[in-house]
């Protein structure tokens, strides 16, 4: 790992645990047993960063949410989905926490986040209209663009929701699992016959998890 890149991860780290307000690039730098001179050579400002940390979420999310093709079991991929969002809404869950003004800093970012998200509704979409052309779902064209809004709402909002009802703002493992379970939830609602039994499957795994995922204390 380069200089760089363990400014990023370093970042998100710090980010995740205090809260990206509370952490500056002196905060970083001091962390790495580095000189802020040395860390301005890679980034220019905290903005800086973000956006590299921004490339990242957005790299995550089309490499792991790739269309359905129609020749494969359109079911095969819920799960690895579900597993991905878990993996990208822990790691990047202080982005989630402090959106509007992360965005409101960065005019540049902001509008590179709107693009991104409008080609995030139709992947997710798409990815609903595979399910249902599979027979796992049942929902019409209108229905399928209201669902793919609200997984996107209850992912972006799921962690700051939790960590606002909690006194010490923590957030753990357990709580992204039953994020996840949420939005499994959604998915049910529309379950075939088909699929109803794999989706208890699916709901079974999740629930076990979550309960054996560390917690806070």
């Amino acid at each position: 790992m380069n200089t760089k890149e363990k400014i990023i991860h370093t970042s998100i780290s710090l980010f995740n645990e205090h809260g990206e307000r509370a952490i500056s690039t002196n905060h970083i730098a001091s962390h790495l047993g580095m000189s802020p001179g040395n860390l301005y050579y890679h980034f220019k400002n905290k903005e800086d960063i973000i956006r590299h940390i921004f490339a990242l979420y957005s790299e995550h999310l089309n490499t792991h949410f790739k269309p359905v093709d129609k020749d494969d079991d359109a079911f095969s991929h819920l799960g690895p989905y579900l597993d991905s969002l878990f993996e990208l809404m822990w790691r990047y869950h202080f982005f989630y926490d402090n959106l509007g003004d992360i965005l409101a800093r960065d005019s540049h970012l902001k509008q590179g986040y709107i693009d991104f998200q409008q080609e995030l509704l139709e992947q997710v979409r798409n990815i609903i209209l595979a399910l249902r052309d599979s027979e796992i779902i049942a929902i019409d064209e209108q229905d399928a663009i209201e669902l793919a809004h609200t997984l996107k709402l209850t992912v972006s909002f799921w962690t700051p929701y939790i960590k606002a009802r909690r006194p010490s703002g923590a957030l753990a493992e357990q709580d992204i699992y039953h994020g996840i379970l949420k939005v499994l939830t959604l998915f049910r609602a529309y379950s075939t016959d088909k699929s109803i039994d794999k989706m208890n499957q699916l709901r079974e795994k999740y629930t076990e998890l979550a309960q054996h995922a560390p917690s806070v204390a």
